[in-house]
């Protein structure tokens, strides 16, 4: 059995308290506990603390330190479950002490994935050009759960994720300029499918966006495509050298006719330079 000799508050820290106590030996420091652990166990000079008390004491000190942590984590933004739990972890904190910590949280109401999942996807569809599918996988890697995910993506309307899928789509049209009209289409669905549109977004956007060139975009661009073409091909020569660069310019969605006339009137510019 131990007696409480003396209680000081840390100078750095004046919600924290040092504990020393006396064992019929003379006074010792015994250890420090946070202002609330302090008040919990009624913690004052003269009271005795049996081995029990201090296991106890030690273990509260611990969920109130874990839950310090959390709280600070918490305030430079909303968090999940999983996101607390792994930064407890990694601050190695066992399994009953987290577990406490995520109670106290959900009683303080500093933890709902609901309400994280709303706004994550309102901050998503109004600051990014993704679709329902990239934040549903962004979601699940933050541990949310299904039903909290299908409640968070019904913020984002049909018409929202649409005007998203059009933005990106007229970006990547004017990224695509060199680019023939086929390869432009092309290249579109595949920027809206990494982003996690769905088909039926896609298809609508597409129908959007005109990817037809006039004569003139259509010659610049495979000008610049029979270019970089010609760099990789310009070791062979007569019929291997045309066959290959007319596979080429094909895979990049030119016609055959502006092909042929590419070969016989544009090279001839590159190969006069």
């Amino acid at each position: 059995m131990a007696r409480i000799s003396k209680i000081t508050a840390q100078k750095k820290r004046a919600d924290r308290f040092n504990i020393f106590i006396d064992k019929g030996k003379g006074e010792e420091y015994a250890f420090s506990v946070d202002e609330d652990v302090l008040i919990k166990f009624d913690l004052k000079k003269g009271k005795e603390i049996n081995e029990f008390d201090f296991i106890e004491i030690g273990f509260q000190e611990d969920i109130q330190k874990g839950l310090n942590q959390a709280l600070h984590y918490l305030s430079h933004r909303m968090r999940t479950e999983t996101e607390i739990r792994t930064l407890l972890k990694k601050k190695e904190y066992g399994d009953h002490v987290i577990q406490e910590v995520i109670h106290k949280l959900y009683g303080y109401n500093y933890l709902d994935d609901s309400q994280f999942a709303i706004a994550y996807v309102r901050t998503q569809m109004n600051s990014s050009v993704k679709g329902k599918g990239i934040i549903y996988k962004e979601l699940k890697e933050k541990g949310i759960s299904e039903q909290n995910i299908q409640t968070g993506l019904k913020e984002y309307s049909y018409e929202m994720e649409l005007e998203n899928a059009l933005k990106l789509a007229e970006k990547t049209v004017k990224q695509a300029k060199s680019s023939s009209a086929r390869e432009s289409r092309q290249k579109t669905e595949l920027a809206l499918m990494r982003k996690g549109f769905s088909s039926d977004i896609i298809q609508e956007a597409i129908r959007g966006i005109s990817f037809e060139k006039d004569v003139d975009d259509e010659w610049d661009a495979i000008l610049v495509q029979g270019m970089k073409a010609h760099r990789r091909y310009q070791k062979f020569t007569g019929f291997e050298y045309r066959q290959k660069m007319k596979q080429a310019l094909y895979r990049k969605g030119f016609a055959s006719e502006l092909i042929d006339r590419f070969l016989d009137e544009g090279i001839e510019d590159f190969q006069n330079h």
